[in-house]
């Protein structure tokens, strides 16, 4: 499994990418929209963990562009952001994210979450 992590802020990326990697999960970063948007096209990953406030295009726009892209809507979208009022959830849902997810977050929610998304019973394998 491939996973996109794009967050602008570093120690949350590198917080996300340890603890995916110790599920076995390939991981790529991106700190930006539209770094995230090349990198998602580029790899095409299983899964984007998606910060919704960066830098560029923010990350209801990244989402939009790729899930209603019918080359990448396959790929699933993990919302993780600090935004958490219900109008931002249901412009998160409504802008192609498969789950949203509020920080600070649990390690074992979040991997949760991608098991779900994905239909895999152990995330990397």
């Amino acid at each position: 499994m491939t996973a996109l992590i794009v967050d602008d802020d570093k120690q949350m990326r590198l917080l996300i990418r340890a603890l995916l990697e110790a599920e076995g999960i390939e991981c790529h970063e991106a700190e930006d929209g539209f770094k995230a948007l090349t990198a998602a096209r580029t790899i095409h990953p299983d899964v984007v963990m998606l910060d919704v406030m960066l830098p560029g295009l923010d990350g209801y726009k990244v989402s939009r562009m790729l899930k209603f892209d019918e080359n990448f809507a396959d790929i699933k979208i993990i919302m993780v952001t600090s935004r958490e009022r219900p109008a931002d959830k249901e412009t998160g849902y409504s802008t192609g994210a498969d789950r949203y997810v509020t920080k600070p977050f649990k390690p074992q929610e979040l991997i949760r979450v991608i098991r779900e998304v994905t239909g895999t019973g152990i995330a990397g394998r």
